[in-house]
Formats: structure tokens, sequence, C-alpha cells
């Protein structure tokens, strides 16, 4: 941040305490994988700092979270997730929300898919909607690739989500994400 005072840093973390520590050293967004449910403390702590909150979606814990993952419906159990959530954070005054439906956190590949089907029904928060299919298992499970040929499939899922609602993309290979950017931003201009 001394270097690069124009950079807005982002502190991935579910602790409430390092989050805490981040923004007083410089990062400006606090982006929580448990929205709060593996800190107690962590949504009084944002609420307290002011500052912009991602919260993401995540059935379980990241050490079990691929066991089982099971949903009846994973699009209305995911907005009803997000539903109570932003319920709490606008009462303590957290009105500065990204919601990150969490692909790959807690989810089967046939429940990544059909939430990215039905990404935009996020839209009807009327918030950021950030994902995040930078070379994930959805990818490379579905084509048989290793991680390190998933740019290609990356960036066609980056095009659709952007499609349905995403407003923020969080990749790998920021080069190709960008020209996904410039194109969607000419197709929607025409």
């Amino acid at each position: 941040k001394q270097e690069f005072d124009e950079i807005i840093i982002s502190i991935d973390t579910f602790r409430a305490e390092v989050a805490q520590q981040a923004i007083k050293n410089g990062a400006a967004i606090v982006n929580d994988i448990s929205s709060g449910n593996m800190d107690k403390n962590m949504i009084e702590t944002v609420a307290d700092l002011k500052v912009p909150y991602m919260m993401m979606h995540m059935q379980g814990i990241p050490q079990t979270m691929q066991e089982n993952p099971t949903y009846k419906n994973i699009t209305n159990e995911v907005i009803n997730f997000f539903t109570e959530k932003l319920d709490l954070l606008y009462k303590k005054g957290v009105n500065d929300v990204v919601l990150d439906p969490g692909f790959g956190f807690g989810k089967t590949i046939e429940h990544n898919y059909e939430l990215l089907n039905h990404l935009n029904d996020f839209t009807l928060f009327e918030l950021p909607i950030l994902v995040g299919f930078s070379r994930k298992s959805m990818i490379t499970k579905a084509l048989d690739i290793k991680a390190s040929e998933a740019l290609n499939g990356t960036t066609a899922l980056n095009a659709f989500a952007l499609t349905k609602g995403a407003t923020i993309l969080r990749v790998h290979d920021v080069g190709a994400a960008n020209e996904v950017v410039k194109l969607y931003k000419l197709m929607k201009k025409n």
C-alpha cells in the first residue's frame, strides 16, 4: 500500500482480528468466505470498521465442504442465505456489500452449473455479484484437464457470468479477464 497508494487492497479472511489488523494497515475491503459463520465477531467488526464486505456462500467448512454437499434447490437456498445475512448486516449498518455465491465451496459440479445458470436471480438484491471460476474443478473435472489448462474454460464461464449479472470477476489470468470485460462492454453498448 505504501508503494502503490492508488490500489485497493482486499483482505481475504474469516477472522475478525485479522480483518481489523489488515484494515488498520491499509486494506480497504473485507472478503469473508464464511459470511461471518466462522467468527462470531466478524459482522460486528465489519460494522465498526465501516468498510465494504464481500460475503460468500459456503456449505460447511473448507475442510469438509466437498464431502457430500446437498441442496433441495441450490439457488433458493443461497438466496435465502444471503437474505438472512443481509438482514443482519443492514441492522448493524453495513450497507456496502458484495455477494459471492461461492462457486466450488460446498457444491458439486452440477450445483455450480445450476447456480451459474440462475445467477441473474441474485440481481434481485441490487448488489454487486462476484464470481470466481478461475482454474476451479467445475472446469477441470468437467473438461478432464489440468488447472494449468483451464484458461479457455475460465474465460467462457466469465463471459457467461457477465451476461447473467456478475459485476466482479475474481481471476488468476487478469489479461484474459480484462479482454472478456472489454468485449462484454462493447456487446452491451450495441
